[in-house]
């Protein structure tokens, strides 16, 4: 079976280790992906990954989860797509929508690439919504 969207894919791994209780998750690589990986690390949801170009035909990001010290609870409380294939949600710099009042992120595909919500905002570019995390 083909993934019809490779987005949501990576997020529903990351769901699903995350429940599981699992230290690292493998995703297949994509451009698109790896740079939604950087995204998240630089945010700091996610404690460290790897990219290895070695596995398969296309390679492979090793994504180490983040849990909290005390609670054991993961970083990431909930994450989701917003634009899908079959309906593409597009908003201009300032009608992008804000995450619990700015304290998630939300990942806008731009003309100048992948980047945050806010990053969007100070560089005054819409883009495509892709999902969003907190």
């Amino acid at each position: 079976m083909a993934v019809t969207d490779p987005i949501a894919d990576y997020l529903t791994r990351i769901r699903n280790a995350q429940q599981a209780g699992h230290r690292v998750v493998e995703i297949p690589a994509s451009k698109t992906k790896k740079r939604l990986t950087e995204i998240m690390y630089d945010q700091g949801f996610i404690h460290k990954y790897v990219f290895d170009d070695e596995a398969g035909h296309q390679g492979l990001i090793k994504i180490a989860i983040k849990y909290d010290k005390v609670s054991k609870q993961p970083t990431i409380r909930k994450m989701g797509r917003i634009s899908k294939p079959g309906l593409r949600k597009y908003f201009s710099s300032k009608d992008i929508p804000r995450i619990i009042n700015g304290l998630g992120i939300a990942i806008v595909s731009t003309s100048k690439g992948l980047m945050t919500d806010k990053q969007a905002r100070k560089q005054n570019i819409g883009g495509e919504v892709m999902c969003y995390v907190y």
